[in-house]
C-alpha cells in the first residue's frame, strides 16, 4: 500500500514526532536497538515500534518477528490522507488486527487537526496482558501522532533472551543519538557509548586501570573493551594500565553530546 504523496520523504521524518509523543507520556525512547526501529520503556514495560513509509509484506514480517520477544508491537506509518476511508485501507487495518499488531499514524500535513475527525479515528482496545500501551489522544504540534488501535494480544510465550538483549541495550544508552528508520548510518550502541565514556575519563584523568574505571561507573565490560580495543582508541602502557591514543582522542570527538555528558561526570568525580 503506497503513500498518497502527503507522507514524509523518508522514514526518519516519522521518528522525531513519534519520539516527542512517547516522551510526553513518560517513556524512555531509544532508536535502532538490536534491529528494532524504536523501543520505548516506562515503569519496566516496553513497546516496540517499526517505522515505514508504506505498508508492505517486509514490514509485516519484521513486526511479526518482533512479537517473538515483545508483547506490544506497533506499526508506524505516514497518515494516508483521504485514503483512510478507502476499502483498501480498511482491509489493511483488518490485516494488522488479525496479526495482533497496533497501528500509529504520523500526520505532518496539519498542525492541529480535531482529535476525532474522520481522518484520525480512534479505535480503543482493552488493556494488553503485559500492561504496555500508548494513550489514544493525538499530540498536536508540527505533526500529529495518532494511535489508531492497539495490539490485542492473547497470552504468548516470548523469547526472554531476545527481549533481555534489547532491554539491556536500551538501558545501556544514556542519550538517544540515532534516528529510528535510518539506514546506512553508524549506530551509537551501548558498547560504543561505553568506549566513549572510557575515552573521556582517560582523557581527563590520564592512564587508568580497568578496576579504577569501573569504580567511576564505566560498567562491567570495561576490561573487555580496553583489551579488545575494537576501535583502536586505547593502548596498554603498563601492567593493567591503559591510555587514550591519538586516534582515540579524535574518535571520541565525533560524539560531542557524549563528550559533554561524560566530561561533566568526570568533573563531579574529581570533586572540588
Amino acid at each position: 500500500m503506497r503513500s498518497n504523496g502527503h507522507g514524509p520523504a523518508k522514514e526518519t521524518d516519522l521518528y522525531r514526532p513519534l519520539r516527542d509523543y512517547l516522551e510526553a507520556q513518560g517513556y524512555a525512547v531509544r532508536s535502532e536497538v538490536k534491529g528494532c526501529d524504536v523501543v520505548a520503556e516506562r515503569d519496566g514495560e516496553a513497546i516496540v515500534l517499526e517505522l515505514k513509509r508504506n505498508l508492505s509484506v517486509s514490514l509485516l514480517a519484521q513486526a511479526v518477528d518482533r512479537q517473538r520477544a515483545f508483547g506490544s508491537v506497533y506499526v508506524v506509518l505516514p497518515h494516508p490522507g483521504r485514503r483512510v476511508r478507502s476499502r483498501e485501507w480498511r482491509a489493511a487495518c483488518r490485516l494488522l488486527k488479525r496479526l495482533e499488531l497496533g497501528l500509529v499514524l504520523v500526520d505532518l500535513r496539519a498542525a492541529d487537526p480535531a482529535p476525532n475527525s474522520p481522518e484520525t479515528h480512534v479505535v480503543d482496545a482493552p488493556r494488553e496482558p503485559d500492561g504496555a500501551r500508548l494513550s489514544d489522544g493525538p499530540l498536536a504540534g508540527t505533526a500529529t501522532v495518532q494511535v489508531v488501535f492497539h495490539p490485542i494480544l492473547p497470552e504468548r510465550r516470548t523469547r526472554k533472551e531476545a527481549r533481555r538483549a534489547v532491554l539491556t541495550e536500551l538501558r545501556g544508552r544514556s542519550v538517544d543519538l540515532n534516528e529510528g528508520g535510518s539506514t546506512g548510518r553508524k549506530i551509537v550502541t551501548a558498547y560504543r557509548e561505553s568506549a566513549v565514556q572510557i575515552g573521556c575519563y582517560l582523557k581527563v584523568f590520564g592512564p587508568l586501570s580497568p578496576a579504577r574505571l569501573r569504580k567511576m561507573g564505566t560498567g562491567p565490560k570495561t576490561a573487555s573493551i580496553l583489551a579488545r580495543d575494537f576501535y583502536g582508541w586505547f593502548e596498554r602502557i603498563g601492567r593493567g594500565v591503559y591510555a587514550l591514543t591519538g586516534p582515540g582522542s579524535a574518535g571520541i570527538r565525533q560524539y560531542p553530546e557524549l563528550m559533554r555528558l561524560y566530561s561533566e561526570r568526570a568533573e563531579e568525580i574529581a570533586g572540588p
